[in-house]
């Protein structure tokens, strides 16, 4: 294993398998997630689980052996959305030559990369916004969790509000917190994993997991593999969806690298990402394959703060997401016993792995400390970024309110030496968009 550098990184087979394991089970949701949004596009359920899974395989595997790192790597929850309802429902386009516009936009993720484009934004990100960036998608982690479990519902009034607190699905989060919060504070080594364990079988007799059996038959690939259509994504009107699918998964990786690198301790003294071009080059890899199979964007996952949280530091920890991945294929009912949801009319909850993410959103909070507050400069763009993640629902929205503006407090303050050149071209392509983002 001297491959993946584990002494170097002070870790361990068993610390990395636990990681690996661990952000298998707060990301497994996707696996029966994404078929029943893409569905609604008019894709075949169980090809998209498949091309899912495989599109996930190839691209962690990518990020592990490559770049070494161990976040992991799916289709995206945003984009998948964008593909199903905008681009498809709203648009009227068949969702052949929808994947024909992921292609395309995975393409020029691949390009970029290759130039360096992408790296050099993520090193050029100041020091403040990248710790405000964790910080904020801890917050984020933790609103998601909240509403995984009921805690949290929408309210007309006033966007959101308190769920009820009296159900079933509620009452297993809350023993499945305490449960967490007991491990973690006993220093139990996986004490994340030992919790979703631990909270399930508890679920089993209250009703809220509903164990189906072990395994089961791998569904078809088939109706989706090589079914996109290339050359019909190349018309003019197409132009804005490929744009938008670009800076969606751009800004989204960016943010989700940094957050979890700077969670983990893996960037350098100068809070840059090492290695962050392959890194980068492991979701561009994924869409393009995504597309392929007959899938959606694919993304780095937030979720991959759970397993560095459990001591995740190489790739290898992605190995071992990759096999449960794999794995998923023949144990359909098991996994979708833990991450597949509690069904409450047309609402899903996942009290199951709700409890991990709160802690989670805890743990990454702490990068707050390194931002420098005396400085109104610094502090009012990580301010926006971190309340802007949660309260948008969206990394790359939250990111956009701290970088567009970042360069306009140094100018206003007469400090615009300090602005790298490269921060006023995200300004400015963050503000675009924001305009797109709202158009569609």
């Amino acid at each position: 294993m001297d491959f993946f550098k584990l002494k170097e990184h002070n870790t361990s087979v068993k610390t990395e398998a636990i990681s690996g394991v661990t952000t298998f089970m707060t990301m497994a949701y996707i696996i029966f997630v994404q078929p029943v949004i893409l569905s609604q596009a008019g894709m075949d359920f169980g090809a998209v689980m498949m091309a899912t899974i495989v599109s996930s395989v190839i691209a962690m595997l990518i990020m592990g052996f490559y770049a070494n790192y161990p976040i992991a790597l799916a289709p995206g929850m945003g984009e998948n959305f964008f593909f199903a309802f905008t681009i498809v429902v709203g648009m009227g386009v068949v969702w052949e030559k929808a994947l024909g516009i992921v292609f395309v936009s995975g393409i020029l993720f691949v390009i970029l990369t290759i130039f360096k484009v992408r790296e050099s934004v993520v090193n050029t990100v100041p020091e403040s916004l990248k710790r405000a960036i964790a910080a904020g998608i801890g917050i984020f982690i933790t609103f998601i969790g909240l509403q995984w479990a009921g805690v949290i519902q929408d309210s007309p009034g006033t966007l959101v509000t308190l769920g009820s607190l009296n159900t079933n699905y509620t009452l297993l989060f809350f023993i499945g917190l305490i449960v967490l919060f007991f491990l973690y504070a006993r220093k139990i080594k996986g004490a994340i994993l030992w919790g979703i364990l631990i909270t399930a079988t508890i679920g089993i007799p209250m009703g809220v997991v509903k164990f189906g059996g072990i395994v089961s038959r791998p569904p078809s690939l088939a109706p989706t593999f090589f079914k996109l259509d290339i050359l019909g994504a190349f018309h003019w009107e197409y132009i804005v969806p490929i744009l938008v699918l670009f800076l969606l998964d751009f800004f989204d990786t960016v943010g989700t690298l940094i957050g979890v690198s700077s969670h983990a301790d893996l960037l350098d003294k100068k809070g840059n990402l090492p290695r962050a071009g392959r890194a980068l080059m492991a979701d561009a890899i994924g869409t393009v394959a995504g597309s392929l199979f007959g899938t959606s964007t694919v993304t780095s996952y937030i979720e991959s703060a759970t397993g560095v949280s459990e001591g995740g530091r190489t790739g290898l920890s992605n190995v071992f997401t990759s096999a449960c991945f794999l794995l998923a294929i023949f144990f359909y009912p098991l996994v979708k016993a833990i991450g597949g949801g509690y069904q409450v009319g047309s609402s899903t909850f996942y009290p199951v792995t709700a409890p991990a993410l709160v802690l989670v959103g805890a743990l990454m909070i702490k990068s707050v400390a390194k931002i420098k507050w005396d400085d109104v400069t610094e502090a009012i763009p990580a301010f926006l970024v971190l309340i802007g993640i949660p309260l948008t629902y969206n990394i790359s929205h939250g990111m956009a309110l701290g970088f567009v503006s970042y360069p306009i407090m140094k100018l206003f303050s007469g400090r615009v030496k300090e602005v790298h050149p490269i921060m006023w071209v995200l300004a400015a392509v963050f503000a675009v968009s924001l305009v797109l983002s709202t158009r569609y």
